[in-house]
């Protein structure tokens, strides 16, 4: 789960009205960013407060996990130590998986209940109609009746953005399909539409140089082993380290977000890193108290 969660919390984070309201029943104000006391499971996805003043926590899962119920109950009590405040609690499943987690502890001792959502399960149609981009980006993990559709409406919203903007959007659009398996699907559907949608993948500094190599390369194996499967190989290498690298500039932002700008002797390391360190470093960003820290 590690490789989505700065796309996905970059997406919720900006995407606090339509989709948030329709689960959580209330717009998020501001988001917190705080430390929990050390339990056995210290990180939280996203903390919000809305205008009324209510917490409001959101868990995303990607796979179930049989004992979540204990997990979600040690996050309300070190919410509460923390802030001496009563969370309202939300696990928002993104898995390709039938869900089957518990959505309550009970005990002869205790019992806590928290609410479980399944994003298949909410209207992904109404989510590509809002006027924020991150909800219809949003929207291709939800229920839409058509995803190479919603694809392409997707890309044509990215492309009316300011470019500075397009280069993020893209990278986190790639990396939310891949709950789907729907990489290709995406630079697929690109290519379909007019040059300008395809543009979005050419012009991002991450994934374009990354994209023409592969291409290039495919084609190169394609034409001498006569036969088109090369090119689609090729292609979907360049998928897989574009995605990664899509994951590194994502922590990037949140790790920018989070401390200021990166100073050259860190960025350097974060280049260096191997796939499985971009997930630990994805664990650990909203742990570190400092980006020493982070990196220690």
């Amino acid at each position: 789960m590690a490789q989505f969660d700065p796309a996905l919390k970059l997406l919720f984070q900006r995407s606090a009205s339509t989709l948030l309201r329709e689960i959580a029943g209330v717009s998020i104000e501001r988001w917190l960013n705080v430390e929990l006391p050390k339990v056995q499971n210290p990180r939280v996805d996203l903390l919000g407060e809305s205008a009324d003043g209510r917490l409001i926590h959101f868990e995303f899962q990607k796979e179930n996990d049989r004992r979540m119920e204990y997990r979600m109950a040690e996050y309300y009590l070190a919410i509460y130590r923390l802030l001496n405040r009563h969370p309202t609690q939300i696990v928002i499943y993104v898995g390709q998986e039938p869900m089957r987690m518990k959505e309550r502890l009970e005990t002869a001792a205790m019992s806590h209940q928290y609410q479980l959502v399944d994003i298949r399960t909410l209207n992904g149609r109404a989510l590509l109609e809002s006027p924020r981009v991150e909800d219809r980006i949003l929207a291709i993990l939800a229920d839409v009746p058509d995803r190479s559709e919603a694809a392409q409406r997707i890309l044509a919203a990215i492309a009316q953005c300011e470019p500075e903007e397009r280069t993020e959007l893209v990278a986190q659009f790639l990396v939310i399909a891949g709950l789907r398996q729907l990489e290709n699907t995406v630079l697929e559907e690109a290519r379909k539409m007019a040059i300008s949608a395809e543009s979005l993948i050419r012009e991002n500094k991450v994934l374009g140089p990354l994209l023409a190599k592969a291409e290039q390369e495919a084609r190169q194996k394609g034409l001498q082993e006569g036969r088109q499967e090369g090119l689609q190989e090729g292609r979907q290498e360049g998928v897989r380290e574009g995605r990664q690298e899509g994951e590194l500039f994502l922590i990037r932002r949140l790790i920018e977000k989070r401390f200021g700008a990166i100073p050259a002797w860190a960025d350097e390391r974060f280049s260096k890193s191997s796939a499985a360190e971009l997930e630990e470093l994805g664990l650990r960003i909203l742990d570190a108290s400092n980006l020493e820290d982070l990196l220690g």
